[in-house]
């Protein structure tokens, strides 16, 4: 079955078929980094993160490009406001590269916390400027651009495909649709390629250029470090569904009307919004975001966020609440649990007697053996179908589940199975199971939960189920959870009551 997406573009899902065959080019929009990254936020990365792992799992040699923007970017997408690192900088008194600096380290903190696979490169766009200004160069030599007011304005009626992306209906913008916050703009929807200081007399970072001292329009940035990376016409471009009407038909105008190139980008891949009941999509501009460090000081890991996220398909709204993400942290508990079952079954079947740990480490095989016969091929068939179809995530979620569970699969087996899974999944399963196996759990303990769970087995056979409930009661009460699966009865226990 082939690799099919969702594209913005065409507005289906369509066969994906690269460029060049067995290579992609794949840009993805990075963050302002002038604040916190939201949760809201960390859903488009996590998404595009599982895209890549499809891409490469699908055996595509992946160039995976995301920017960061640290000048240029106002606090309106089209052309209004302040620019958004100075403000930043002026409301916590730090220069404008200390605040880009720091908050750029936090971001990849965040990633990496949620499992994140850093991109193959990171750029940011104060060191590619000449870039910049090379390509507006190519956009004015075409008669694409005009000066009014001191800055350089991109003219839009000289690009006829300019609303092909968005699908907008221009004569009824141009009426005013939208508001006019520049009287220097021919159309309404014409957009800054170079600002001078005629607009921001005092701005932090400026660069000379052809058409004065200044800085870069925010749309120029990606077209400019997209072509540089992966060239005149590339694979995929994603980002947030907010950004198809301003950011991402400007960037198509910007690289299309300077190379000639149609389609520049081939597919379109975006990612819906996560929201926050009846206050809607989460934004800094509105205030009281909430920040991955905001749920983990809440006592949840980063995780149990990443788990919630893949319950949602990236193309539809996902509700978020603490009852909501509580619910993804029980489920990782209980992953955890039938993970250490099969690590100890799978360690008991071996005669390995250097514990469970050791089925979990590195070099235990990501597929499962011949010997396993058709059960693993069927649920990994189902895995890689789902993601196939539009990367269904949670379709592909509930092959895992289907693995852990399924009585006819070999520990061993299941446990190669659901690692080869994760590789796209990015939950660290590995690290759960030699987690849950490891020799920090005190045997004692062990011990005397085995013979009170098999105790109650015996009761259960001789229908004293009076018994077997007040077993199970008596360890719940300890903090000890039983959970009756396929495979037997399993158990976790809070950390306290496992000594370190």
């Amino acid at each position: 079955m082939p690799l099919s997406l969702f594209n913005t573009l065409g507005r289906e899902v369509q066969e994906f078929k690269s460029i060049k065959q067995g290579e992609v080019g794949f840009y993805a929009c990075g963050p302002t980094v002038y604040n916190y990254a939201h949760i809201g936020n960390l859903r488009a990365y996590v998404t595009h993160d599982i895209l890549a792992r499809v891409l490469r799992r699908r055996g595509f040699a992946l160039t995976h490009v995301m920017n960061i923007t640290d000048v240029g970017h106002l606090t309106g997408d089209s052309d209004e406001g302040d620019d958004k690192m100075v403000k930043s900088a002026e409301e916590r008194g730090k220069s404008v590269l200390e605040v880009a600096e720091f908050y750029t380290k936090a971001f990849f903190s965040d990633t990496e916390r949620l499992n994140i696979a850093r991109p193959d490169i990171v750029c940011k766009a104060t060191e590619h400027i000449s870039d910049m200004i090379a390509l507006i160069k190519r956009l004015e030599e075409k008669g694409f651009t005009y000066q009014a007011g001191g800055n350089l304005y991109f003219d839009i009626a000289k690009f006829p495909n300019y609303a092909e992306l968005a699908r907008l209906k221009l004569d009824a913008l141009q009426a005013g649709a939208r508001i006019e916050v520049d009287g220097n703009k021919r159309n309404p929807e014409d957009f800054v390629l170079w600002f001078t200081k005629s607009k921001f007399a005092n701005q932090a970072l400026v660069w000379e250029s052809p058409w004065g001292r200044g800085y870069p329009g925010w749309h120029i940035e990606c077209a400019a470090m997209s072509i540089k990376y992966l060239g005149e016409q590339f694979d995929i471009h994603a980002g947030g569904i907010d950004h198809i009407q301003i950011h991402h038909s400007n960037e198509i105008a910007e690289a299309e009307a300077a190379t000639g190139v149609h389609p520049w980008v081939r597919c379109w891949v975006h990612n819906e919004f996560l929201v926050l009941g009846a206050k809607g999509k989460m934004s800094k501009s509105a205030g009281g975001f909430i920040t991955l460090q905001n749920l983990i000081d809440e006592g949840f890991d980063a995780l149990d966020y990443r788990y919630f996220l893949l319950g949602g398909h990236y193309r539809t709204q996902l509700q978020f609440s603490l009852e909501s993400l509580t619910g993804a942290r029980n489920a990782r508990k209980s992953l955890a649990t039938l993970l250490r079952n099969l690590a100890a079954a799978a360690a008991a079947a071996s005669g390995s007697a250097s514990g469970t740990s050791s089925l979990a480490s590195d070099k235990v095989r990501a597929v499962p053996s011949e010997g396993a016969g058709g059960a693993a091929a069927v649920h990994l068939a189902a895995f890689d179908a789902a993601l196939d179809d539009d990367i269904n995530v949670p379709r592909a979620l509930a092959s895992l589940w289907g693995v852990l569970k399924d009585a006819a699969l070999p520990p061993a087996d299941a446990l190669a199975t659901a690692f080869s899974m994760d590789e796209v999944l990015g939950l660290r399963l590995r690290e759960e199971a030699a987690k849950a196996g490891s020799r920090n759990e005190d045997a004692a303990l062990c011990a005397e939960v085995e013979a009170l769970i098999a105790e109650r087995a015996a009761a259960k056979k001789q229908k004293d189920f009076a018994k077997a409930d007040s077993i199970r009661a008596a360890l719940k009460e300890r903090g000890i959870l039983l959970e009756d699966t396929p495979r037997g009865t399993v158990w976790t226990a809070p950390r306290a009551a496992v000594p370190q």
